[in-house]
């Protein structure tokens, strides 16, 4: 079992250089003067650059355009939302109340703290999409007790966390930081994949800029959980038996054969390029690329399919915005996974 952290340690004497990402005695002052996990403090700071705010994204054509959108189209558009509404509201929650209590390094609660406020802002640029869009909101956010393929995917996602909550030990807490890994770098992107393709076609513009705000915070987010693991397993090695790993692997299995399967529901295969099999291949990709970052090898050896999609994710290289004539990048930081 680990202990939730202390709030404020007066007896602790802990030294910088004894931090853990758990299982440390922080006396509970943020001295950032002192650092031990750099890769913390440099996340800290781009993620501080990547400030924006929803209502700053012009949505005014998107209630026309989803008017004329196809049957089809109005039900992925629908089903991603409720998707992704979900996915940011559990991982609110589950960040303050599940995992940064039991988080030792105060520059790795900074970067957890500023996690959460970042889906919260998710939440709410959900809310502005779907009051943008839709006469009827309620009918948005009550999908997930309506549709039950739905439901079953979000039981399934929050099952990990929930094993946290009862049982919290260490090997518990670190499996929830590889189902952050899975959230944060298949789920999401699959979720942020349908509304590009709209976009692609001419068609919700404002709700695609909408999601690569949205994406630009999740790269940072893979970012901090992918760092987390791989100081672990420097830190305490012991942690990554032979069961964890093969547990880790079924746990990225079971995610891509979740995600393709509900991927193939909202779709349909009437989507325009998200065939069934692309959108499975695009999913396997996603998977071996997430367990390459965290020194696992891959399942599917498969490639990106839709490598378009990048283009639409892009805010770093300062390029042109893919459907306005300016440079959306009014951000001061930089990402490049291989800094951290």
């Amino acid at each position: 079992m680990i202990n939730r952290k202390k709030i404020y340690n007066p007896l602790s004497h802990e030294h910088v250089n004894d931090r853990q990402i758990f299982g440390g005695d922080p006396t509970g002052i943020f001295e950032l003067n002192n650092i031990k996990y750099q890769w913390a403090y440099n996340l800290w700071e781009v993620m501080l650059n990547n400030t924006w705010f929803p209502k700053e994204v012009d949505l005014t054509r998107d209630a026309n355009d989803y008017k004329n959108l196809t049957d089809a189209e109005k039900t992925a558009y629908d089903k991603a939302l409720s998707q992704l509404i979900f996915m940011d509201s559990l991982q609110t929650n589950n960040l303050i109340d599940n995992i940064n209590p039991y988080i030792t390094a105060p520059e790795v609660n900074l970067i957890l703290v500023r996690q959460a406020y970042e889906e919260a802002l998710h939440s709410q640029s959900y809310a502005v999409m779907v009051d943008s869009i839709s006469s009827n909101s309620k009918e948005i956010y009550d999908l997930w007790r309506k549709d039950m393929m739905l439901k079953s995917k979000n039981d399934a996602i929050a099952a990990v966390y929930e094993t946290l909550s009862r049982e919290p030990n260490e090997t518990n807490l670190l499996k929830a930081a590889f189902a952050n890994q899975i959230l944060e770098g298949i789920y999401f992107y699959s979720g942020f994949t349908y509304l590009y393709t709209l976009a692609r076609s001419g068609k919700m513009l404002g709700s695609a800029q909408m999601i690569r705000f949205i994406q630009r915070d999740e790269v940072t987010h893979l970012t901090l959980f992918k760092n987390m693991i791989n100081t672990l397993r420097r830190d305490k090695p012991y942690l990554f038996t032979d069961k964890l790993k093969t547990d880790v692997v079924e746990m990225f299995k079971q995610a891509t054969k979740l995600e393709s399967d509900w991927g193939k529901y909202i779709t349909q295969g009437q989507i325009l390029g998200l065939t069934d099999d692309i959108v499975e291949q695009y999913i396997q990709f996603l998977a071996d690329d997430r367990l390459k970052s965290v020194g696992f090898d891959p399942i599917y050896n498969v490639s990106n399919p839709i490598k378009w999609v990048n283009d639409f994710s892009k805010f770093n290289d300062q390029k042109t915005n893919f459907f306005e004539a300016k440079v959306t990048n009014y951000s001061k930081g930089s990402l490049n996974l291989d800094d951290f």
